[in-house]
């Protein structure tokens, strides 16, 4: 029981003493990426069903010419405000198309 309650808080992001933020939903991620990068193919995954841990492989042609760091910060401004907040953790795969 003391391990599920410790998983809890670090489930949810506490901005202050009465709001948390819960967990993100896999097709809120699909939703804001695609919303940022247009013409972004995106394929989300749940890495281990707590709606906290995701995979993301996003393809997009604003990526062509621009290194890894510059692809991932990219989806990153997509993501907002939400990515270290109610996006806790994001394994991050870019490409541009070939």
């Amino acid at each position: 029981m003391a391990r599920d309650k410790r998983r809890l808080r670090f489930a949810a992001d506490r901005r202050d003493e009465d709001e948390f933020i819960m967990a993100m939903e896999q097709a809120d991620i699909e939703k804001l990426i695609k919303e940022g990068i247009p013409d972004a193919k995106v394929q989300v995954t749940d890495l281990v069903g707590d709606k906290d841990h995701y995979a993301a492989v996003v393809i997009s042609s604003e990526f062509t010419g621009k290194t890894k760091l510059q692809q991932h910060q990219i989806v990153y401004k997509a993501l907002g405000d939400n990515m270290g907040g109610a996006l806790h953790a994001l394994q991050l795969t870019t490409y541009a198309p070939k």
